[in-house]
């Protein structure tokens, strides 16, 4: 029986979603610099994967993200798999996932008062397969009948691995969430849609981020939350104000840490302001985020604290969510 959002926002209110798989694993000592990215790591270092959702739940996420983001049936086969290969693999992500979950359940989880956590599988658009930072573009000049046949394998195999939502994230395109939307309402699957995002108003595609949650907004009743990743930090607070106007759904945010990105080399330069991750944290609960988290360049530190950010607020508020 799958976990629900409905379920996890009843028990704690405010939700932690975890970090970085990436920059995780590369703490780990996996190497990345592949067109799989962390793809890579799913097919040949499935222990360390396993290893990072541990190091978040342990670090209080209440919900974590599959290793699924850059794992796609054709870029999977370009690089050398079979269709039978690929297919397993993405299943894969959700079935460490829940081992790794369960893992931590027995051994502290049910003990220490917290939440089952959610699985999120990880949906990333079709300009993360392309490996050339087009997730920070979009516009890839394709049809929608080929972003839906790219798209509607791999969401079903995920669902069917047992994830709990279907996670469509650092999305750049509103053509392209409406057509991941569609397939998730036709299998009947929860979902929440996460846009990538180039300043505090507009989806990297242009798009004002308010007109595209009111768009949403209209004959998607599976859809359970809608947020930003993947975005530069000092935006987030400002998207959060434009996501209200337009939607009384919960929202998520998870943004990187503010450095660039360099799609030739696969790496991240430059520093983000002196602002800490969890001093921004406690400023997006304050904005009325309902479920914090970080992606690229964070680790299991930043969500640890994300937790004392979100402690704080409640303490603000003065309410009697039970903590974590």
């Amino acid at each position: 029986m799958r976990a629900t959002l409905d379920e996890a926002l009843q028990r704690n209110g405010l939700l932690v979603i975890d970090g970085s798989m990436s920059t995780a694993l590369e703490k780990l000592g996996a190497n990345l610099n592949s067109r799989l990215w962390t793809a890579k790591a799913l097919a040949e270092t499935p222990e360390l994967v396993k290893q990072v959702h541990l190091d978040y739940f342990k670090a209080g996420a209440d919900c974590g993200i599959t290793c699924s983001y850059q794992a796609t049936i054709p870029g999977l086969m370009e690089n050398g798999y079979t269709e039978d290969e690929a297919k397993k693999l993405i299943a894969k992500s959700v079935s460490i996932f829940l081992e790794a979950r369960n893992e931590w359940w027995e051994a502290e989880g049910r003990e220490s008062g917290r939440s089952y956590p959610l699985c999120l599988a990880g949906i990333g658009p079709y300009g993360a397969y392309l490996a050339d930072g087009s997730e920070y573009r979009g516009r890839y000049g394709i049809s929608e009948a080929e972003l839906k046949a790219f798209h509607q394998e791999r969401m079903e195999i995920l669902w069917d691995a047992g994830a709990d939502l279907l996670l469509i994230e650092t999305q750049p395109s509103l053509k392209e969430v409406l057509i991941e939307a569609r397939i998730a309402e036709e299998m009947g699957a929860d979902y929440w849609v996460s846009f990538s995002c180039c300043d505090g108003r507009h989806i990297n595609e242009g798009n004002r981020i308010r007109d595209c949650v009111k768009t949403l907004m209209t004959d998607h009743p599976h859809l359970k939350m809608v947020g930003v990743n993947c975005t530069k930090p000092e935006h987030i607070g400002q998207l959060i104000g434009e996501l209200k106007r337009e939607t009384t759904l919960p929202i998520a945010v998870y943004p990187n840490s503010g450095e660039e990105y360099d799609p030739v080399t696969k790496t991240w330069h430059g520093k983000g302001d002196s602002k800490s991750f969890g001093e921004y944290a406690l400023d997006y609960y304050r904005c009325g985020a309902t479920a914090v988290g970080g992606c690229c360049t964070t680790i299991d530190e930043h969500i640890r604290q994300v937790v004392s950010a979100r402690d704080q607020y409640l303490r603000e508020r003065g309410n009697k969510i039970c903590r974590h």
